[in-house]
Formats: C-alpha cells, structure tokens, sequence
C-alpha cells in the first residue's frame, strides 16, 4: 500500500474520539479510501469486519432494517463474516455507505452503544435522494480524501528527500538553481501526466509506459460517467463533466453552462446539478469572490465558477478522451517542457488541486480594465491570517503581472503576500514572489 497522509488523520480521530463519533471519509471513487481504511484496522485494532455495501449479500443489509436489538445485530455481523469483535477494541467499517442510507442512520445508535468503533466511506453522500429519507447522524466526523499528492507522489516513485528540500528553500527564500530546478520541474510535470489516483500511479511503477497509464485513467473517467448516469440519466452532469477542459481553454471570466446545455436550462436545475458534482469530489469548484477580502465564502458568486477536474493526471486523459492514445499529445509536450501556452490551463487545474489538498476553498476574482475591452483576473484568491494573498498561475517562465498590478492598486490595504506561480525558478520581482510550481503545496 501506498503511504498516505490521511492515515495521521486516522489515528489522530482514534485517540481523540475514543468511540465517541464515527469517521466518514468523503472522496472520489478510485482515490484509495478503502484500502487505506482496511489498512488502519489491520494495524490499529485486534479485529475489523469490513462491509462493502456494492456487494454484501442481503442478509447483511436486511439487518440494518431492524437494530433495536444490537446484541442480536453484532452476533449476526460476527456469524456472517466470521470474525469475532472485542469490545473497544474493534472497528466495523461500512464501505460505500452510500448504497444502504440505513446503515448510515444507525450510526447514532452504534456510536452510542459505544462497544466499537465505526469508520465509513463513501462517495455521492450528499445526494438528496440518497439521504432524503434517513436522519443524519450527528455522531459524524467528516474528513475529505484526495487523490495522492505531490508529496505522497514522490514517496510512491521512491523519492523521500526531494519534497523536504523544496520546503527548505521555500522557507529560506531562495532559489533552488537553474539545474536543480530543471530536474525539479521534471519531476513536477511526471505528476501532472500520471497524476494521484493510486491505481495510475501503480501502472506507472509497474510498466513505465504512459499508454498504459492512460488506459488505467480512462477507465477511471468511465466509473465516474457511470456514476453521473445513475445519479442524472439526463446525461447533464455527464456534459458538464466532459467540458471542462474546453471551458478552461476559452480563458472565459466563468463556466459557461449555456454553451453546454440548453439554454432554457432553469437556474435552480444548474445550481443543483454543480452541488451534486461537487458532493461527488470529482471535481472542484473555484467561485467568484465578489468582495475579495476576507471571509470570501460569505460573498461568492453561486453563479459564476470554473470547475477543475480533482486530479490533473485525469484532466490529461480527459482532454484527448475521444480519441486514441498515441494522438495525446500533451504526455510529449509536457513531459519535455514545450507545452504551448493556449495548454497552460493544465497547470491552472493542478495548482487548483494543490491548494484544494490542503484545505483551501478556491476562490478567483475578475474585474474590468479601464483601458482595453478585456478583464483582469486573479486566478486563486487564498485567504491567511486577516489579509488575502492573490495567485496568478502562468505556464511560461514570463513575469508579467498587469492582473496583479492592477489589483494591487485597488485593494492593497487588504493583501498580504501577492504570488506568481510559473515555470522558472525562485524569484522576487520587486514585491511578487514568483514561485516555480512545485512550491505551491507549501503556501
């Protein structure tokens, strides 16, 4: 198994709790939730049964209809999976808790009768018609999954130094060196193409072939175009999907969803279509700050977003899905460093997931110019300490900023740091701090 951050979280929500609330683990489906769980209880207890609702018999399921009774209920749970449970020393994990809203509800109670820990996982929890009928249970730890990131990337391709260093140079301000930074940026790219998911990474050290690789991912972006059918046979949330990368391309201020479904489209019918995606974890959405300052979140725009793919490894995929693998030719262009600038959009998705990784809502901001017909626009607005520090993502090794100059000028007594994310080395010019991308994570 891969190592992964989210096991420290695990253990952290053992001591802490101590049975007193049950873990659910939210995220996309293939991004490694179940194995890293099982993984936990195998470590960390004496003995785990592990439900998985996408195939446990109706026996198990037909249990939860009726809990009143929990001596009967475990004694079934231990004849069924033959495996015994020691009190408080223990877990039961409800795998795909989604697919039995019941089992769910009966958190309150298990976590109640406090004999064993409960961890869930699920993906699509928050769908409405999976919930509507069930009580939520307040007994709920809720923590997000992400695909692998740059970190946890580097330790799965055997790289357990490279990460750390980067942080030392960050911390001190300096750049890393011309050579240095080549290698670095090299490496940084491999993670783009190959991205996160567990099992893209695993071909990628199993065969060293991005095509491949590739195949993995497009089976990946398939399961989720299953999933959208099952919870929109419409197909919208499929179109919507599947236009990201092309949204992105036209540098438009906003998704624009007009282009994609049909205009006479209702506004609530979008707005819940974008939450059902977004409560999926396939993708990520960056509104607009209205008032950019902080406490973004209490003046964004539920009407103007651009929505990111949660792992750029996929976005790759994506972007060429129609067609055959040796016509993609962003693995080439990428991986030698001569992606073309209208493809800079690429780096816009990954730096979108780093910052989302590490617990930041995304936020951007656009506003017009006073001397041309075009909008300046900030690509990330991050918020830190009572101040808000603006990204402009560029794919180049450019240090233009007009954007940042601009929105400098209007709100300046609200800016702590102003960032510029590129392709080149560690720099300041003037009061920007230009970062080459692979120091984002440490923002």
């Amino acid at each position: 198994m891969f190592k992964r951050k989210i096991y420290d979280k695990l253990l952290e929500w053992k001591q802490e709790s101590d049975g007193k609330t049950a873990l659910m683990i939210e995220g996309a489906r293939r991004v490694g939730k179940s194995t890293v769980v099982e993984e936990f209880a195998k470590n960390e207890y004496e003995s785990y049964i592990l439900i998985d609702f996408s195939i446990a018999s109706k026996a198990t399921i037909d249990l939860f209809n009726d809990i009143s009774n929990l001596n009967f209920f475990f004694l079934q749970l231990q004849l069924q999976y033959e495996v015994d449970l020691y009190e408080r020393k223990s877990v039961i994990i409800f795998d795909e808790v989604q697919r039995c809203p019941l089992a769910r509800q009966a958190i309150k109670h298990l976590v109640k009768d406090h004999r064993y820990d409960y961890i869930e996982t699920g993906s699509l929890i928050s769908i409405r018609k999976n919930v509507k009928n069930i009580v939520i249970p307040s007994e709920e730890r809720k923590v997000s999954m992400y695909p692998m990131d740059y970190e946890e990337f580097l330790w799965a391709i055997g790289d357990s130094t490279s990460y750390n260093i980067i942080k030392q140079f960050y911390e001190m301000s300096k750049p890393v060196g011309e050579q240095t930074n080549r290698k670095l940026l090299r490496n940084f790219r491999l993670y783009m193409l190959v991205g996160g998911m567990p099992q893209a990474v695993q071909e990628y050290i199993n065969t060293n072939n991005f095509k491949m690789v590739d195949a993995v991912k497009r089976d990946i972006l398939n399961l989720y175009e299953e999933d959208f059918k099952k919870i929109d046979p419409t197909g919208r949330i499929s179109l919507l999907f599947d236009s990201i990368p092309a949204q992105l391309n036209k540098n438009a201020s906003r998704y624009q969803v007009g282009s994609v479904l049909s205009k006479n489209t209702r506004a609530d019918d979008i707005l819940t279509l974008i939450a059902e995606m977004a409560d999926s974890k396939t993708v990520l959405i960056s509104y607009h700050a209205n008032d950019p300052n902080v406490g973004m979140a209490a003046n964004k725009d539920l009407t103007k977003f651009k929505m990111f793919i949660c792992d750029t490894g996929l976005f790759t995929t994506l972007m060429f899905k129609d067609r055959d693998f040796t016509e993609n030719e962003i693995y080439q262009k990428l991986l030698s460093d001569k992606l073309s600038a209208n493809l800079g959009y690429l780096y816009e998705n990954v730096i979108a997931q780093i910052l989302a990784a590490n617990g930041n809502e995304l936020f951007y901001h656009t506003f017009p110019s006073t001397t041309s017909r075009h909008n300046y626009e900030i690509d990330f607005l991050i918020a830190r300490k009572n101040k808000i520090c603006p990204i402009e993502v560029k794919s180049s090794g450019f240090k233009t900023h007009a954007s940042m100059d601009h929105f400098f000028e209007k709100y300046s007594s609200r800016i702590l740091w102003k960032y510029l994310v590129y392709t080149k080395d560690f720099a300041k010019d003037q009061d920007v701090i230009c970062l080459p991308m692979y120091m984002v994570p440490f923002l």
